[in-house]
């Protein structure tokens, strides 16, 4: 079955170029273009998309409608995968949309519509559960410390970084210790080890798996 999609973008002749490309799709099935907040959540709540594609700023205030969406959507929608699209290189947003976990969510710079692949991938990644974060959005957040000759991941053992690896695709604890074949006491202890490891022992639980998906995130694309 193909995954239902709901497009929110306020530019006319983005959101018609997106449509374009995606109704071309086999496996993607457009179901309602939206052009702000509003119309959006509507269209979530009528249509049962199983992903949605949406600007980061939209009306009524032109601000965060997407990061809000995807919020919201967190809550009310908890299987609608999200693909936040957005031509800002601005980490702040990027760690706001994955606040909630990072499970079925993508942020991904606009520029990346011009190549067709990633955007796809995208969508499908999400809607299978999986994250994903734009690299020059993670090479920002990231900074001069995963260029640095030694990386803090060289501190894991290979065990947790098969860990930080099955967290880094959307995965709760329950499924990271079914898909490696640990008890979830297990799992969190390793994943309590990484972080000190890491130097993520005095943040909230979220922002710890956040920098550490998106630390990993950029060793494997570097």
């Amino acid at each position: 079955m193909p995954h239902r999609l709901v497009i929110a973008e306020d530019s006319l002749l983005v959101r018609e170029g997106l449509a374009t490309l995606l109704r071309a799709q086999d496996d993607l099935e457009l179901v309602a273009l939206c052009e702000d907040y509003d119309t959006l959540m509507a269209a979530v709540e009528a249509e049962k998309p199983d992903v949605v594609l949406t600007d980061i700023r939209m009306p009524p205030t032109g601000t965060d409608e997407g990061i809000r969406a995807a919020s919201e959507l967190r809550v009310t929608h908890p299987s609608v995968g999200v693909v936040v699209l957005s031509q800002y290189v601005e980490p702040a947003y990027a760690l706001q949309l994955l606040d909630g976990g990072s499970e079925g969510r993508a942020y991904l710079l606009k520029e990346r519509v011009s190549q067709p692949e990633q955007l796809l991938a995208a969508i499908h990644d999400v809607a299978a559960g999986g994250s994903v974060v734009d690299p020059k959005v993670v090479e920002v957040l990231v900074g001069a410390g995963a260029r640095r000759k030694e990386s803090p991941l060289d501190r894991l053992t290979p065990r947790e970084l098969e860990v930080l690896s099955e967290i880094a695709q959307g995965k709760n604890n329950a499924a990271v210790a079914a898909s490696l074949v640990l008890s979830e006491r297990a799992v969190e202890k390793h994943i309590n080890s990484l972080f000190s490891k890491l130097g993520l022992t005095n943040e909230p639980d979220v922002h710890r798996r956040v920098k550490a998906v998106l630390l990993y995130l950029s060793e494997q694309g570097g």
